[in-house]
């Protein structure tokens, strides 16, 4: 008998799902993004590593743990302030780029034309 292996899908979106402004560009599209990994590697491979990493660069405090938010992380804030020195922010860019090439992992993304969807469905238009 094989052994069945279990996965994780982690999923985030870009974009709403608010249909009230679709005629504006900006708000025009919904992109979810999932990125699915077996369980025993997040377990044993890209926790620890990413735990690790978190240490390295960044002060941890278990009531306040370090998450990797786009937004933080681009803009520098918050646990990420100390990106702002260019030798600090380049050591870690090269961590993390090396972290994300050897990890396992497949990444699947939908994007919604919420202006197509609402001309195309006249009786449901509703959240994609």
């Amino acid at each position: 008998m094989v052994a069945s292996r279990l996965y994780r899908i982690y999923i985030d979106e870009v974009g709403n799902h608010d249909m009230e402004h679709v005629d504006d560009p900006n708000e025009r599209f919904l992109g979810l993004t999932g990125v699915i990994l077996e369980s025993s590697h997040v377990r044993d491979v890209v926790k620890p590593e990413m735990d690790r990493i978190k240490t390295e660069f960044f002060q941890t405090d278990p009531d306040e743990p370090v998450i990797f938010h786009r937004k933080a992380l681009v803009n520098k804030s918050r646990a990420f302030r100390v990106l702002h020195d260019r030798h600090t922010e380049r050591a870690f860019n090269r961590r993390i780029l090396t972290a994300l090439t050897k990890w396992q992992y497949r990444v699947a993304t939908v994007v919604i034309d919420k202006l197509a969807h609402r001309d195309r469905y006249t009786v449901w238009r509703f959240e994609p």
